[in-house]
C-alpha cells in the first residue's frame, strides 16, 4: 500500500463521537467497500471506515447535501417529508434544520455563506438571508414556471448554475404529467445561468433529456451534468455525464457524453443512474450511483478522461454526495434513509 494513503492531508481521520446507542461492526483496513479500480487513482485512505452518520426509517430519500464551513456543518433535504435535517461536526448531533421545506431537493451555499435551496413544490430557487428571510431567486423562464430547479452550484463571480429537469412536478405515476401526457413538465429541461449582477435568468443549453446534478471543474472553465433521462425517456437517453466548455463565464460549448454509468458486475452490464456530482482538486469527477444493484449503488469515481477509477459501495442507493469537513477531504454521502461519510485523500475543488 502506498504510505501517502495513510498520511496524506494531515495525518488520519480525526476523533469522532460515535452515534448515541450505535454499535458498528469493526472493519479490516482498507475498507473492502472501498475500490481502487485503477493504480493511477489515489484518492482513498487505507486507514478510514464508511461511517454511517444517520439513519431513520422516517427518512425517505435523503437528497441535496451540502457543506457550510463558516457553521462547521452539513445540510440536507428529505423530500418527501418536506424538510431539511443538519448534522453537527463537533458532537454529530442531528436535528430538523427546516420544516417545511417546499420539498427542497439540492442545497448549497453562495460565497457570503447564504444557503441556497431548490425546491419542487414551489418550481423556484430560494436564498436564506441571515435574518431569517428567503428571496426567491428565480422561478419562471420564458414568461412560464420553472420545472423543479433540482441542483446548483456558484460561480466565484458570484453567478449561479442549477439545473431543472423536472422531477417531483410530473403528475401521476407514468411519470407524465396528468394535464398533457408530457413526459416534460412545464418546459424542455434545461440547464440556467442566474446572472449575479443583473438578477436575470439566462437558459444555457437544453442540449440534455434531464439534467440533475450539476458541478464545474476545479477551474471553472468546465461544467459538468449528470443525465438522468432514462427514468422518461427510456433507451434514447442512456445514462450518462455530460459536460461542455464554459465560454467567457457566460455561457456553454461543445457539448459531449463524458461518460457512461453502465458498469459491468459480476459478468452482467447494468446502468447506473448518476445524480449528484462533484470534481476534487485532481479533475477527478465523484458521481452518486443508484437503482442497479448491489456491486454497483454507491459512488462512482472518473477521472478527467471520463475513466472509472475508484467504487465506493453503499448498501443504500446514493442520491447525491459533497465534500466538506475543515480540509475539505471527507465525502457526505446521501443514500435512502440515511447519511454515510469517508474520509479520502482527496479534497473538494470548490467549497461546497
Amino acid at each position: 500500500m502506498n504510505r501517502r494513503h495513510l498520511i496524506a492531508l494531515g495525518a488520519v481521520a480525526p476523533f469522532a463521537l460515535p452515534l448515541p446507542g450505535a454499535k458498528a461492526e469493526p472493519v479490516r483496513y482498507p475498507h473492502p467497500d472501498l475500490k481502487t479500480l485503477t493504480p493511477s487513482f489515489g484518492g482513498f485512505l487505507g486507514n478510514t471506515p464508511i461511517v454511517r452518520l444517520f439513519s431513520s426509517p422516517n427518512m425517505y430519500w435523503a437528497e441535496g447535501p451540502a457543506w457550510n464551513g463558516w457553521g462547521n456543518y452539513l445540510v440536507w433535504s428529505d423530500i418527501p417529508n418536506d424538510l431539511q435535517y443538519r448534522w453537527l461536526a463537533e458532537d454529530g448531533h442531528v436535528s430538523v434544520f427546516r420544516r417545511p421545506s417546499n420539498n427542497s431537493n439540492g442545497n448549497t451555499f453562495d460565497r457570503e455563506g447564504r444557503q441556497i435551496s431548490f425546491e419542487h413544490l414551489t418550481h423556484r430557487v430560494v436564498r436564506y438571508e441571515r435574518d431569517g428571510s428567503v428571496t426567491v431567486l428565480a422561478d419562471r423562464y420564458g414568461g412560464k414556471p420553472l420545472n423543479a430547479p433540482n441542483d446548483g452550484v456558484v460561480h466565484p463571480n458570484g453567478d449561479l448554475w442549477f439545473s431543472d429537469p423536472g422531477y417531483g412536478t410530473l403528475g401521476d405515476y407514468e411519470g407524465k404529467r396528468a394535464d398533457t401526457g408530457s413526459v416534460q413538465p412545464h418546459q424542455k429541461e434545461a440547464i440556467y445561468r442566474l446572472d449575479a449582477a443583473t438578477g436575470k435568468l439566462h437558459q444555457v443549453t437544453d442540449e440534455i433529456f434531464k439534467p440533475n446534478g450539476v458541478c464545474f471543474s476545479p477551474d471553472y472553465k468546465q461544467l459538468y451534468a449528470a443525465d438522468t433521462g432514462a427514468s422518461h425517456y427510456g433507451e434514447a437517453a442512456p445514462p450518462v455525464i455530460k459536460v461542455w466548455d464554459v465560454v467567457e463565464e457566460a455561457t456553454l460549448a461543445n457539448g459531449r457524453v463524458f461518460a457512461s454509468m453502465a458498469i459491468v458486475v459480476d459478468g452482467e452490464e447494468r446502468s447506473c443512474f448518476a445524480d449528484g456530482i462533484r470534481c476534487d482538486t485532481e479533475g477527478n469527477v465523484w458521481a452518486s450511483a443508484g437503482w442497479a444493484g448491489t456491486g454497483a449503488d454507491g459512488v462512482h469515481v472518473f477521472n478527467s478522461e471520463g475513466e472509472r477509477v475508484g467504487q465506493i459501495l453503499l448498501p443504500e442507493i446514493c442520491a447525491n454526495l459533497c465534500f466538506g469537513g475543515v480540509k475539505r477531504n471527507r465525502l457526505f454521502m446521501t443514500a435512502s434513509q440515511s447519511l454515510y461519510a469517508v474520509y479520502t485523500n482527496a479534497r473538494g475543488a470548490h467549497f461546497c
